[in-house]
């Protein structure tokens, strides 16, 4: 069932998102779908490897943008439709 990001109340009503990601997030400090509105896919990511003390998949910043992307009002897309996206971004991260 599609839902409006509106309408969204649990992180796993997302797509995109499971229990395994919902966990994730809540790691981070992201308890409900509207904390994610306005945040830093990437921060989140970076967050997470620091709590957790290991370097996360990149698929899972993926779900990340995917989620932030779609609660700030984009279509619901795929993860790995972002994955050229973070590969951009972390291109140009580095040759800063």
């Amino acid at each position: 069932m599609k839902m409006h990001p509106d309408e969204i109340r649990e992180l796993r009503d997302i797509p995109n998102i499971g229990v395994a990601i919902e966990r994730m997030l809540f790691t981070v400090g992201v308890s409900e779908p509207a904390d994610l509105i306005g945040r830093d896919p990437y921060q989140l990511y970076d967050r997470l490897c620091s709590v957790t003390g290991k370097s996360q998949d990149p698929c899972v910043l993926d779900v990340f943008i995917a989620a932030v992307a779609y609660m700030e009002g984009g279509p619901a897309r795929k993860w790995w439709e972002f994955t050229q996206e973070r590969k951009r971004q972390l291109a140009a991260r580095q040759s800063r």
